[in-house]
């Protein structure tokens, strides 16, 4: 059971100073803010509200490693750290005893209505609840909220088991989820970066897809990315059509790649738009169009008739992309503890950013209850139980290898057990380019195979060889499989961000991420 805090503190414009509150058994109160623990549940009442801190004062070893998740998105940053007590932790944290050997931790349940993070030192923990609506309080009006659940992690036995343990806690009010089938495909991003192809390279695409997967009775899907609409690479809607002359038809273009054996899918960015219209957020904009505000119901009326046009046309796999960076005017990397600039708010002030966030990605999912659902830029911790499939790791690369290692090896070593809680887990694409060195490549397409996560593939038509389609269509094959039927588990994982050592069915499996000159610097 997870005991009450030792001490609760209130925020309530963000320019205050932390107030203490004051106790009353198992609520706190404080600048007219009631704070109230049942079980682990928090409820919070106020008329304006922005921050509330709740103390553990639990000493934490100072030998301790300590493993956090992140907002949305990783960055190559997931690590075993040493104490570092400003180190904001999303969502939950675990402490390993290099003494003792011990495990443990704390988390809040996915679905919060706060965003909430945890900061660790010696002398105790801390769970940070942003209530903040954007960049200011919200206007909470006397509505009492439940901002979030936490749970307490005991050790499981190892480091892996443990963070398996807490996903699984974490997720214990979401509906069970029923076997997802394999989510496998070929994706162009990494070689046409959203320029100059069209739907004979797309078809092209499908084409290949179908022949690695060499007759395997999972399809695999063949997703257009970013490209195919009139505003170009990185651009907002209208999402009504596609470019003349390189996409006339995109219900034709869908049922092509059916008749060719995969499964059609559409990258979109659904809170961009290059028109200027009444719901653009007030100072977002960035040069390929306006950010909308989804508290105005008139753009989730934009969203619903996206998804079901995409899904009209015959589109199968559906990934929306770049939402956080819109409502937020950040990544995820650069969030911290403001999450967002100072005043930036949104046109409802008096739903949390975590209560927007929610509510959009649950119109999503609403409108095309078929249709299998990327999450790209997306909150890993909202979207779960919300979208099918969540890209944890920011972008690989189809022209530096150095992406790929630091960005998606670290991905899957760090987030694999959230895979089937959460959602299934995409640590994104493995190129196969003339840029980048196949050796290491290929090794990344048995890892990400071997996982049983989803793995897309970006192959250029230029650089196929027998070598490169041999090898692909192991991993594809595998894939659509399930992966290894065990599990995999890396077993270097606490002193190295990008593990080489895996646990595989068949023994311990190594791999080696290096080139020649070793990790290029330059590449960040």
């Amino acid at each position: 059971m997870t005991e009450p805090p030792h001490k609760v503190f209130v925020q309530v414009s963000p320019s205050d100073r932390l107030t203490p509150a004051i106790p009353h058994g198992n609520s706190w109160t404080a600048a007219g803010v009631e704070v109230t623990w049942s079980a682990g549940e928090i409820t919070i009442g106020a008329d304006e509200i922005s921050r509330v801190a709740l103390r553990w004062d639990e000493p934490v070893p100072t030998e301790a490693l300590v493993l956090g998740d992140a907002w949305e998105r990783s960055y190559g940053d997931l690590q075993w750290r040493h104490l570092q007590p400003e180190r904001l932790l999303p969502w939950y944290w675990l402490a390993n005893n290099r003494q003792t050997g011990t495990t443990t931790g704390m988390g809040v349940d996915v679905q919060p209505n706060a965003f909430c993070a945890w900061t660790v030192d010696q002398s105790g923990v801390t769970l940070w609840i942003d209530l903040r609506n954007g960049g200011g309080p919200t206007q909470l009006n006397g509505r009492r909220l439940t901002a979030a659940v936490v749970r307490r992690f005991d050790d499981a036995g190892t480091l892996w088991q443990t963070l398996h343990q807490a996903v699984a806690a974490m997720s214990s009010r979401l509906p069970a989820r029923s076997e997802p089938a394999p989510v496998v495909g070929a994706n162009n991003w990494y070689y046409a970066y959203g320029e100059g192809f069209d739907e004979k390279a797309v078809l092209q695409d499908a084409t290949t897809i179908v022949e690695l997967a060499d007759g395997h009775p999972e399809k695999p899907f063949s997703v257009v990315d970013d490209g195919w609409n009139p505003g170009g690479n990185g651009s907002g809607g209208p999402w009504e059509t596609g470019t003349p002359g390189l996409f006339d038809n995109l219900g034709g273009t869908a049922d092509a790649i059916k008749a060719i054996g995969a499964r059609p899918g559409l990258w979109f960015r659904p809170l961009l738009s290059r028109e200027n219209g009444p719901w653009a957020r007030p100072g977002r904009a960035d040069g390929s169009g306006r950010a909308l505000d989804p508290t105005y119901p008139e753009v989730l009326d934009l969203v619903r008739a996206d998804l079901r046009r995409f899904s009209d046309w015959g589109f199968e796999l559906v990934k929306h992309d770049f939402s956080t960076f819109d409502l937020f005017d950040r990544w995820g990397l650069g969030m911290g503890a403001a999450m967002t600039s100072p005043g930036l708010q949104f046109h409802d002030a008096t739903r949390t950013s975590a209560e927007i966030v929610l509510d959009f990605y649950r119109e999503i999912r609403a409108a095309v209850p078929d249709v299998v659902l990327i999450g790209c830029n997306t909150v890993g911790h909202l979207a779960a139980g919300l979208v099918d499939v969540q890209r944890t790791g920011d972008d690989t690369s189809g022209r530096d290898w150095e992406r790929t290692r630091k960005m998606g090896v670290n991905s899957l070593a760090f987030r694999l057990p959230q895979h089937n809680r959460f959602f299934t887990v995409d640590a994104d694409c493995v190129p196969c380019t003339p840029q980048t060195p196949w050796e290491l490549n290929r090794q990344f397409l048995d890892l990400v195979a071997r996982s049983g996560t989803a793995l897309f593939v970006s192959v250029d038509p230029a650089a196929r060889t027998e070598q490169t389609d041999r090898d692909l269509s192991d991993g594809i094959r595998l894939a659509l499989s399930g992966g290894d039927a065990t599990g995999i588990e890396p077993l270097d994982w606490l002193v190295n961000t990008t593990p080489r050592r895996w646990q595989t069915s068949g023994g311990v499996v190594g791999y080696d991420w290096s080139q020649p000159w070793g990790a290029d610097p330059a590449a960040d």
